[in-house]
């Protein structure tokens, strides 16, 4: 099981990506596969309901939304741990 931690600043993320979710075909349709058969994951594991959170393939599916994509990417790609600084 695949335990998902949301900490600051990704507390006000999490909730932009609740928001596009619903606006996304493909989620909206998944997550309503996975509610009408009651049970967490679908076709294989493949998608999971984890939390707050819809998961694709044990990562965390970003709506297709090309603005909070590129908010995702800056905020975990702008990290220390990956070689690059804060600009």
């Amino acid at each position: 099981m695949i335990e998902v931690v949301v900490e600051e600043p990704e507390t006000m993320l999490v909730e932009k990506i609740k928001r596009a979710r619903e606006k996304d075909e493909e989620v909206v349709k998944v997550v309503k596969e996975i509610k009408k058969a009651e049970v967490k994951t679908l076709k294989g594991n493949e998608w999971k309901i984890e939390g707050e959170l819809v998961l694709k393939e044990r990562k965390v599916y970003i709506p297709k939304n090309e603005k909070l994509r590129s908010e995702v990417i800056q905020l975990y790609h702008n990290i220390p741990v990956v070689g690059h600084k804060r600009r």
